[in-house]
């Protein structure tokens, strides 16, 4: 085992499953809400910007979103993309709920997961590894579908921490509720931007799993990139005997 981890993170959407496996059966959603599914993506986009210049204004990651409630974070969410709609804020939070939290869910029931993800989380388990998942869009149906739950020793959403990746806390979080320091836990995710310089910010050491063409030209640099969850659990273990 890598000297040094004793817990394995991993971001759900994207990193447990490909993609386009979603995206395929997302497409008569994103034509028939293409507005909402834009507005959303651009609040998003202005929360995590607005996250980076409390950090650079605060030099603190643990002032930023440590006391900001989960229904906060919502409330705000849905008054910036109601102002981006030209609808009202509940009307607008009522349209988030329902369809993109929501109404998402029940396409996990048939997305498969990638090859052997489900093998090499037992491993790691066996080998006395602490799991740990933490995604920015509450996990646990998502994972009853998926038929993942049960196997973690924490699931944690960032939202819950009043703020979204790549801010952090929910990182730093997610280690405490793991009963591990952040240096000892190896994060997993597919988002360079998101997952990886999250992870790095809070202290742990990254693993990148990259799309056929992607590349990590950006810092930080993930300590580990692989492909196929072979390799994560060869590079983890140190071997590949019975897998």
């Amino acid at each position: 085992m890598r000297n040094g981890i004793k817990g394995i993170a991993f971001d759900l959407d994207g990193t447990l499953y490909p993609n386009y496996r979603l995206n395929i059966r997302l497409l008569p959603f994103i034509f028939k809400e293409s507005r909402l599914l834009s507005a959303f993506g651009k609040t998003r986009g202005i929360i995590r910007r607005e996250q980076e210049e409390s950090i650079k204004n605060s030099h603190q990651f643990s002032v930023i979103g440590s006391s900001i409630p989960q229904e906060g974070l919502y409330e705000y969410q849905a008054d910036i993309t109601a102002k981006i709609l030209g609808i009202s804020a509940e009307q607008c939070k009522e349209k988030i709920e329902k369809l993109i939290y929501k109404g998402w869910e029940p396409l996990f029931k048939k997305i498969k997961l990638y090859k052997n993800v489900i093998k090499t989380l037992d491993a790691f388990k066996n080998a006395g590894l602490k799991l740990g998942l933490l995604s920015d869009f509450p996990p646990e149906t998502k994972l009853e579908y998926l038929k993942l739950n049960g196997i973690w020793d924490v699931v944690h959403c960032s939202e819950s921490s009043g703020v979204i990746k790549p801010h952090p806390l929910p990182f730093i979080k997610l280690a405490a509720e793991m009963g591990l320091p952040c240096e000892n836990i190896l994060y997993a995710g597919n988002s360079h931007s998101y997952d990886v310089a999250g992870a790095h910010r809070a202290g742990m050491k990254t693993a990148w799993i990259r799309s056929p063409l992607g590349v990590a030209h950006k810092a930080p640099r993930p300590d580990f990139s692989f492909s196929n969850y072979r390799q994560l659990y060869k590079f983890m273990l140190d071997n590949t005997a019975g897998y």
